[in-house]
């Protein structure tokens, strides 16, 4: 089980796929682990070394102090890829893994080769609305939250007739320390990075889902606007459109990633 130390935490990475293959780095969501590409895994691992990790705070990566940042998270993934010899990576994130991926393509643009945004925003929400979650997890743990959460998630259809794969993420909100919840709520509750979109230069694919609640389609409109020559596509998803549409997400990523530009 490796665990890397950035000086500043420790995180839990794992690497799949061939030695000698493009590294791929996959960065999960608020409130789940690395098991959340498990859906991608077998197909991206034909043709990646794929690198997934818990995000600070997240899964088996050390809860450090809180609160967090964007910048923080973005500077761990630079640790990562430092720590592990990997000079330049591709790089596909999701949600908050999404915003992490912005903060990289503007800050460490030398490290990043192509560079996929999914269900993700430069700026969400007001911090109101963070701030009464942070208050609800901090009052009840993660079970306050679990059940809305869901509901953000994933369309009525897919939580009535996907159950097993519909636990299986509960499971892993359920299991995230709320400690490392409130922390990451922060980075995200503080960020606003619509002012930089236009410094990113990797290749950049923004995935949006259409019934996207948590970050609605014109969040990735806006983002794939901004950034020059970036390409926008709508899946027919709500929030973990990998989840949801899982092989709809798949082929449209690896199409991405093994295009010629």
């Amino acid at each position: 089980m490796p665990f890397l130390d950035t000086g500043t935490g420790k995180l839990h990475y794992e690497i799949d796929g061939p030695d000698n293959a493009p590294v791929l780095v996959l960065s999960n969501s608020l409130g789940t682990t690395m098991d959340m590409w498990l859906p991608q895994l077998p197909a991206l691992t034909e043709h990646f070394r794929v690198l997934r990790y818990d995000t600070r705070g997240h899964g088996q990566s050390e809860v450090t102090t809180g609160p967090y940042s964007i910048a923080q998270l973005g500077r761990d993934v630079v640790a990562l890829l430092d720590g592990l010899n990997i000079p330049v990576a591709h790089f596909c994130g999701l949600s908050m893994g999404g915003m992490t991926g912005i903060w990289l393509g503007v800050n460490a643009p030398d490290r990043i080769g192509r560079l996929a945004l999914c269900n993700t925003s430069a700026a969400i929400g007001v911090p109101e609305v963070w701030n009464t979650r942070i208050t609800k997890v901090k009052q009840e743990g993660m079970e306050g939250i679990i059940d809305a959460v869901l509901e953000r998630w994933f369309t009525a259809d897919f939580l009535a007739h996907a159950p097993a794969q519909v636990e299986r993420v509960r499971q892993m909100l359920r299991n995230t320390s709320a400690e490392g919840y409130v922390a990451n709520c922060a980075a995200v509750r503080d960020m606003d990075q619509r002012s930089e979109l236009s410094r990113i230069t990797a290749p950049t694919l923004v995935i949006g889902g259409k019934h996207d609640r948590a970050t609605p389609p014109e969040h990735g409109e806006l983002i794939a606007r901004a950034i020059p020559g970036a390409k926008y596509v709508e899946l027919n998803a709500a929030h973990l459109s990998n989840w949801e549409v899982a092989q709809a997400f798949t082929q449209l990523l690896l199409s991405f990633l093994l295009s010629r530009l």
